[in-house]
């Protein structure tokens, strides 16, 4: 076998044995060696690189029958840190996410829906900068930034290749974010970080084949199969939102007519209110649709009948075993969960696949995006160590 070929083994098996450590810690090493197949003494080495590192622990030894014990393997989590951020239309979310994706801390900051990407990346530099220094973050520990945001992303390159919510299209965020910071840069789609964190850290732990919806600004939709984001050709599978509900209803801001979102995305229901009455926020919305008025009452009930198509649609094209909604709609008006479960359970979702899935809340909310998006960036300082 010639070297690389070795040395590429060595690498893959050294990432499989730390990725099951972190995800299923605490752990024996003899688990491992079962789990994976390898020999106890190679996992004993890897176990102990890893050690020397600092990134992994041993905790005290416990009882594992018959009087004998074992060791077990833990993640350091301090010992790697870093930066989660959530870019969105109006806000710009950043969090620092250790090893075992717990935010250390996170803050927002507001953003203007004009504003260029030239301002926008000059701005997560200052942010960032501003972020380490008050919260006295040691930028050794730091080994990357994860960036999440609407939109299709060459995340190989880490290019926004086109976002309709941003307004941006070829821009290569990545190269231009490690130019100014200094750290390696990894950037994705919001709602695939999103899916992973749930995945790993949320609801979603346990599922073999998930599916993550997100309605507010936009819509969208992501899947993660046995672990792996599914992706597509061109990392634009789960683009939902922009499937043509009906060619002949409202212009959508994408360019096209009748979108899935235009029914459902917080921009269109405002939109669509300012025909009744002056309405500049969904709470004044939502608060329209409690005092009983007719066509707010309309207006949102028909955007969660879309909300429970949509999950009719995903559960009849992928059949996952989770259906996880989330996105701002979910977050900041819980009891619309209820009433969309209660739509798909019974009116909208096909009847032979109604018991073959579970809907569920995401656990994560508003952290989700800033985890994600920091456990990616540890991903890939790990795939390049």
């Amino acid at each position: 076998m010639k070297k690389h070929d070795q040395d590429f083994i060595k690498r893959q098996n050294r990432l499989t044995v730390f990725e099951i450590i972190k995800n299923q810690h605490p752990i024996s090493r003899a688990s491992i060696a079962k789990r994976t197949g390898m020999s106890a003494t190679t996992v004993s080495r890897i176990v102990g690189e890893l050690a020397e590192q600092g990134y992994i622990s041993e905790s005290e030894q416990v009882s594992s029958g018959l009087g004998r014990k074992s060791t077990l393997l833990d993640i350091a989590a301090s010992s790697v840190l870093s930066i989660g951020i959530e870019l969105d239309t109006h806000q710009i979310g950043i969090g620092i996410v250790d090893m075992k994706g717990d935010v250390v801390f996170s803050e927002a900051y507001p953003r203007t829906a004009d504003e260029s990407p030239d301002h926008t990346i000059v701005r997560l530099e200052s942010i960032i900068g501003d972020c380490l220094k008050r919260h006295e973050i040691d930028r050794s520990k730091v080994v990357g930034i994860g960036v999440g945001l609407p939109g299709i992303v060459n995340h190989k390159q880490g290019i926004v290749l086109f976002s309709v919510q941003l307004g941006w299209k070829n821009i290569p965020l990545a190269e231009r974010l490690k130019v100014l910071t200094g750290f390696n840069v990894a950037v994705d789609n919001e709602l695939k970080v999103k899916a992973l964190a749930e995945h790993l850290r949320g609801a979603a732990i346990g599922s073999s084949r998930t599916a993550l919806l997100g309605f507010g600004n936009g819509v969208g939709s992501s899947l993660i199969l046995e672990g792996q984001i599914y992706r597509g050709d061109w990392n634009s599978a789960g683009e939902i939102g922009h499937t043509t509900m009906d060619p002949n209803g409202a212009l959508c801001e994408c360019g096209k007519a009748g979108c899935l979102q235009t029914y459902i995305n917080i921009s269109s229901l405002l939109g669509e209110a300012g025909k009744i009455r002056p309405i500049r926020t969904i709470d004044e919305l939502f608060e329209a649709r409690r005092a009983g008025e007719g066509w707010a009452v309309h207006l949102i009930g028909r955007a969660l009948e879309y909300m429970a198509i949509t999950v009719n649609n995903i559960v009849c094209m992928y059949n996952p075993d989770s259906i996880i909604l989330s996105g701002e709609l979910i977050d900041r008006f819980p009891g619309i969960y209820e009433e969309v479960e209660a739509l798909c359970l019974t009116r909208f979702v096909w009847e032979p696949v109604r018991g073959s899935f579970h809907i569920l809340r995401s656990r994560l909310n508003e952290r989700g995006v800033i985890i994600g998006s920091g456990l990616l960036a540890q991903d890939w300082f790990f795939e390049l160590d």
